[in-house]
């Protein structure tokens, strides 16, 4: 599928900022599923000074500095891009998930050394006693790692519910694995959680995914918004298995990727520091992700 993928970031204040600094993390990435054609992004107020950089999970990074004061911040970052599915080696799949354990199985495979980071506890995704648990249910022995993986995505879509209003950004695993509630963020960490406190290297991936109207019904630009979900390390064929446990889905063509890391602290849209003496500010995120048929035609 080609989409053309939008993100725009606004920040209002109610007093002059003297000055921004920043870091962007909204521009889709090379991958040998995903081709991005045309990335933009503009920055209002046009900052002194903007770089790009790749950062250590091989994310594009855009800093920023903005010297001219301004009570609105716009960030707005446009790409075309191509994604097709995945194509998963089935042998590996089958290998019981033991195997999955970097740590424990260094020499088991080429990559297990460049996953072997993705099987440690991070700051948003703790290794808490109740997460151990709930993943001890689909890790069972020798079951094989596409079969347990793919039970545990199901459970957290079937057990947990999807509310806004139930956490915070300050919520933690053990907060979302008592209320059994969160975003898809909150499901991302209790997957890694589950995961690694087991062994098995995993990784966050932020992202878009394309959203369908129901039926007869006009897609409304906007109504998309960032996402998340989680890819498992697969010994032997060194594939990062995709799994959306929001939707209870492998990722698909539908899912384009941004970036990954430990957890969403190594891949938030956008971060920065600010100078102000502003006492109130707002944010407003807008996200579209529409197949580029719609633009040719339109």
């Amino acid at each position: 599928m080609r989409y053309r993928v939008s993100h725009r970031t606004t920040y209002s204040y109610d007093d002059d900022v003297s000055s921004s600094f920043g870091l962007a993390r909204c521009r889709p990435r090379e991958l040998p599923w995903q081709q991005v054609s045309t990335p933009v992004l503009s920055i209002d107020p046009p900052p002194g000074d903007v770089a790009d950089d790749v950062d250590l999970y091989g994310n594009t990074v855009t800093y920023f500095h903005v010297t001219e004061p301004h009570l609105q911040l716009v960030i707005d970052a446009v790409s075309e891009v191509s994604v097709v599915p995945t194509i998963y080696d089935a042998e590996a799949l089958s290998q019981p998930w033991e195997n999955a354990r970097p740590l424990l199985n260094p020499t088991i495979s080429p990559g297990a050394w460049a996953a072997t980071e993705f099987a440690l506890e991070s700051p948003k995704a703790q290794h808490v006693d109740a997460a151990r648990e709930y993943g001890a249910i689909s890790l069972t022995p020798g079951r094989p790692i596409g079969e347990a993986v793919t039970d545990l995505m199901h459970r957290i879509k079937t057990e947990f519910d999807y509310d806004k209003t139930a956490t915070t950004v300050t919520s933690t695993v053990a907060d979302v694995m008592e209320a059994r509630a969160g975003v898809c963020q909150d499901f991302a960490h209790v997957t890694l959680a589950c995961l690694r406190s087991h062994g098995m290297a995993a990784r966050y991936v932020s992202g878009y995914l394309a959203t369908r109207p129901p039926k007869g019904k006009p897609r409304l630009v906007g109504a998309d918004a960032s996402h998340a979900w989680v890819a498992v390390w697969i010994p032997g064929s060194d594939q990062w298995l995709a799994i959306d446990p929001t939707n209870d889905q492998w990722a698909s063509d539908r899912h384009v990727t941004v970036g990954w890391g430990r957890d969403y602290g190594d891949v938030p849209p956008v971060k920065g520091v600010i100078y102000t003496e502003a006492k109130k500010s707002t944010l407003k995120v807008a996200v579209d992700v529409a197949p580029l048929e719609e633009y040719a035609q339109g």
